[in-house]
């Protein structure tokens, strides 16, 4: 499909869809895909369904994120929060919403983008919609499907005094490339003169899939995906539970200190306890911590106080990722 120079503005709906569609080709089969009013997916048993969307400007700019990373971004966080209930994804729905003027080689680049992610996780690109939007709104939205295989769903409310709190996956280093864009923005530098290795997380991140069925038949009590926060993720776990988690400084230790090769200790910390869109999974264990799982604290009592979260004996204050209680991304 040749470039406009108006952009997806000089095509009609079929026109972009008949380039596009072949490129989301995905890695599962489903009974019916793309091209129908509605698709008809392959499950076996109830479904587990998540969405989330990205707005640019929001979520992501175009001077820092190309749309392979987009798609990236995307991709992983519905993904993650399968996995967070213990099930495997397999299917995935995509929505575009377009300014008129969005160059056509964008809306290529991302499709091709999510068929390799959806090919990478063995899920299908199984429909969405096509949609155009006013002057400088553009949006990605997913919604996602999954299986339990016969499984239980691991929710946030079975965290047990007793259990042992665990972690897979990383703490802060989306955030710690967040904060130096947001710092090179401001300061005039160039996004190319950054660490590489600091912002791969923030700009194309991954996220542990397949251990969170591996929690769910180790026997995980809770479990949840980490795209706001330790801090705030799991205080949505303690007053679910009506418990306190209490987390050890020192098993934070190590994620303190990559995040310090980069930013200093105090914006460090605030990456670690309060970064988002890591997508680690935090589950609570009432027996042995799986493999690629580490222990970060245990489960208590509330007692006579509220549940939340405690850091080496005090509580800890919940911050974190909010979309009404901080302003965009400049």
């Amino acid at each position: 499909m040749a470039t406009s120079p108006q952009g997806v503005g000089g095509y009609t709906e079929d026109q972009l869809l008949e380039g596009i569609l072949p490129l989301m080709a995905g890695g599962r089969d489903d009974v019916l895909g793309p091209g129908d009013d509605a698709a008809v997916l392959r499950l076996d048993g109830p479904p587990v369904v998540t969405t989330d969307a990205l707005v640019l400007g929001r979520d992501w700019r175009d001077d820092w994120s190309t749309p392979a990373q987009v798609a990236a971004k995307a991709v992983t966080q519905n993904l993650a929060d399968i996995a967070a209930m213990g099930a495997v994804p397999t299917s995935l729905l995509c929505t575009l919403l377009l300014d008129p003027e969005t160059p056509v080689e964008w809306v290529e680049r991302f499709a091709a983008a999510l068929g390799v992610q959806s090919r990478r996780y063995a899920v299908s690109v199984a429909g969405g919609d096509l949609s155009s939007a006013p002057a400088g709104l553009r949006a990605v939205a997913i919604t996602a499907f999954g299986e339990l295989e016969g499984r239980d769903p691991v929710t946030r409310a079975g965290a047990r005094p007793g259990d042992r709190i665990a972690v897979t996956g990383s703490l802060g280093r989306s955030a710690v490339g967040l904060a130096l864009l947001l710092a090179a923005s401001s300061s005039g530098q160039g996004v190319d003169d950054l660490p590489v290795e600091a912002l791969a997380h923030h700009l194309t991140p991954t996220a542990p899939l397949s251990q969170g069925p591996v929690a769910a038949l180790a026997g995980a009590g809770a479990m949840i995906d980490l795209s706001d926060g330790l801090s705030r993720d799991a205080d949505r776990v303690a007053r679910a539970s009506g418990v306190r988690l209490v987390l050890e400084a020192d098993a934070l230790a190590a994620d303190l200190n990559w995040a310090e090769n980069f930013i200093a200790r105090g914006v460090a910390r605030q990456c670690v306890l309060g970064g988002g869109e890591e997508h680690s999974l935090l589950a609570c264990f009432p027996g042995e911590v799986p493999p690629f799982w580490r222990v970060l604290g245990r489960v208590e009592q509330a007692g006579t106080g509220e549940p939340g979260v405690w850091l080496d004996g005090r509580p800890l204050p919940v911050t974190g990722w909010d979309h009404f209680a901080r302003p965009p991304a400049p």
